[in-house]
């Protein structure tokens, strides 16, 4: 199918046909709960990754201040291969348990569209479909995870962080906090968090045939998501990268952006919080 508006109009039909049970229908269904099930597991490993310090040997709850170290935390190690992979996959299991929540209801959709798609002659395998589109979208966190890691390499190297894997300057934190909240109060935010908030029209407008075109538009959701929330990620450097009270919050603002009715309303509040929280940050380290 092409992106005519006839043909987005065709598609959104069909997609409107396979969502027109409600939500508590389309999970009794063993489909259903099989991709949810999965979902869940990967997500709970995930905070598991995390809970266990996702093999850097740091301590998350120390990391977080609940446990305060009896000794002075150690410098940071050097970066060998092996230490490059290990932050990596940090940072890998971070966004996977950050992201993959409020991305849920997504996948989910997808699932049901294309097994609707499969049983009308549409030319896609669900089975095969379904995991693609979670993977391609899970690819583009994983690229910018990647991304994450140079970041946290080049600061440690200006020794620009702390032994927490948090900005040790104050007048550094509350300028990425302002820049974040700008951010948020942008129209590039909004329209990449409006695709977000509506993955039926989302998918609708994107939707290619087969397993390829699953990842495809996986990794097109993943795309706007990051549009979305790759500064939110930033603050991370913030309040430390294993604060696992930090994670957290940043997990359930995304939800909330995301999921909830006044989501559009809670980021440009989030923004103006961002921005008053970083002056005043700024301005206590001068």
């Amino acid at each position: 199918m092409g992106n005519s508006p006839r043909s987005i109009s065709a598609r959104a039909a069909w997609c409107a046909e396979a969502v027109s049970s409600t939500a508590v229908e389309a999970l009794v269904r063993r489909e259903d709960i099989v991709v949810l099930a999965a979902l869940v597991v990967l997500i709970v490993l995930s905070w598991l990754a995390l809970f266990t310090g996702a093999g850097t040997g740091m301590d998350p709850f120390a990391m977080t201040g609940w446990l305060l170290p009896v000794t002075p935390p150690a410098a940071a190690p050097a970066w060998t291969l092996s230490y490059w992979l290990i932050v990596f996959f940090m940072w890998a299991a971070m966004m996977v348990a950050m992201m993959l929540p409020s991305a849920s209801p997504m996948v989910l959709l997808f699932a049901r569209v294309a097994r609707q798609a499969e049983a009308q002659g549409h030319d896609l395998r669900a089975r095969a479909a379904i995991p693609a589109f979670a993977s391609g979208y899970l690819a583009i966190w994983i690229l910018f995870s990647l991304l994450a890691v140079m970041v946290q390499w080049g600061l440690e190297r200006l020794g620009a962080l702390s032994a927490m894997m948090s900005l040790s300057a104050g007048h550094l934190s509350g300028s990425l906090l302002i820049a974040a909240g700008l951010y948020q109060l942008t129209p590039f935010k909004a329209a990449c968090l409006t695709h977000c908030r509506t993955p039926a029209s989302f998918l609708a407008a994107h939707w290619r045939k087969g397993v390829g075109g699953a990842w495809r538009m996986g990794l097109t959701h993943g795309l706007y998501c990051l549009g979305c929330c790759a500064v939110l990620m930033g603050l991370l450097f913030v309040g430390g990268v294993m604060n696992l009270i930090w994670v957290a919050a940043l997990t359930l603002l995304v939800a909330i952006e995301k999921l909830t009715p006044f989501g559009a309303a809670a980021a440009k509040t989030v923004g103006a919080i961002l921005i008053a929280g970083g002056v005043a940050l700024v301005l206590t380290a001068w």
